[in-house]
């Protein structure tokens, strides 16, 4: 089990985390639901080790991990989805999703991850991962990616950004990958209905953790909760993420 207990996190004096306390059990999937700028990306990065927090511990399984690194982290299983996708020149889409060969993975495998996050084999497999890419088909890639690692956890990152309309059934459709292959799903987003999809359901404003349940229930509340806030001017948090 994957865990955030009193998670507190400053930045420059300003308070972006108050006391987090999350619980990821395996083979479930969950959502972090919010406004921009609740803190929801940061949450993210203090999962991953890309931020250390200023007060509280990250655990798995019961061990306490606070101290590691990206790279420690990901050898544990803990893989992240950035909310913008990295380009590199002079890779080719399966040089990328195999490490350069390093991944043995076979034709029938890569055909299957990238048809499944909407990208024909024969038209991507070896187009290079550059600017000529849209941001959409770099996030799409980056998705495949994620489902052949199998880690134990894939925190997404606001997976459905940059994508067009058909991005719930993509969303949907990885989910149920990540089910099959018993990776626990960790999807940051502000859509209600791609919250939705997912089991469970913490949901965040202003730093805090403000409700969790089944993601349906979670959901109802964010809706009546964030409607009122901004129809009376309460949220108003510059802090994108």
């Amino acid at each position: 089990m994957l865990c955030l207990r009193d998670i507190t996190y400053e930045r420059n004096g300003r308070r972006i985390l108050s006391e987090i306390n999350m619980k990821f059990q395996e083979g479930m999937s969950y959502s972090i639901l919010g406004p921009n700028g609740a803190g929801k990306s940061t949450i993210a990065q203090v999962l991953m080790g890309v931020v250390k927090p200023t007060g509280g511990e990250v655990l798995l399984d019961e061990r306490d991990i606070t101290g590691l690194n990206v790279t420690e982290r990901a050898r544990l299983g803990i893989t992240l989805l950035w909310q913008e996708p990295a380009r590199y020149d002079g890779i080719t889409v399966k040089e990328y999703l195999t490490l350069g060969g390093k991944v043995k993975v076979d034709k029938n495998e890569l055909k299957e991850v990238l048809e499944l996050v909407g990208l024909p084999y024969e038209l991507y497999a070896h187009r290079f991962v550059d600017k000529s890419l849209s941001g959409g088909e770099r996030k799409r890639i980056e998705l495949a990616s994620l489902l052949l690692l199998r880690s134990r956890y894939a925190i997404l990152d606001e997976p459905d950004s940059g994508l067009d309309i058909t991005a719930g059934e993509l969303i949907e459709n990885v989910l149920e990958y990540f089910r099959k292959v018993g990776t626990t799903v960790i999807l940051i987003t502000h859509h209600e209905e791609i919250a939705a999809k997912t089991d469970f359901a913490y949901f965040v404003c202003a730093g805090r953790l403000l409700k969790k349940g089944f993601s349906r229930e979670v959901v109802d509340y964010y809706k009546k909760t964030c409607g009122r806030c901004f129809l009376t001017g309460m949220v108003g948090d510059d802090d994108k993420d």
